[in-house]
């Protein structure tokens, strides 16, 4: 399951920005637009970065900001499903990214860990 784990940090982050595509142009949408591809697209990016990691520490520090990333990426989408009667398509989305979320929590709290 883990080796799968940066292609469906890729396929989540290219989903998101496909979804964004379909948003309304309003000014609200335009900050939430920015905010949810700054997050999303990080994600993954910091994954393949913890994959070069030079250290233990390192790779759990890249971990810990794909966390982090995941997490207000799942903040996002609560929102636009909160406010746009039609966010259905966002439902598997949220899905994914709390899934994402407990995998990366689950690396980066057996990583963090001192030995």
């Amino acid at each position: 399951m883990e080796n799968d784990l940066p292609k469906r940090l890729f396929d989540f982050s290219v989903n998101v920005i496909k979804q964004v595509r379909q948003l309304p142009n309003g000014k609200e949408y335009q900050v939430i637009s920015y905010q949810i591809l700054k997050s999303a697209t990080s994600v993954g990016a910091n994954y393949e970065e913890a994959q070069a990691a030079v250290s233990k520490a390192d790779f759990s520090n890249k971990v810990g900001i794909s966390l982090k990333e995941m997490r207000e990426t799942n903040y996002w989408i609560r929102v636009i499903i909160a406010i746009n009667n039609e966010a259905n398509a966002w439902q598997p989305l949220l899905d994914e990214s709390t899934e994402l979320k407990k995998i990366l929590g689950s690396i980066y709290s057996k990583t963090s860990k001192p030995r």
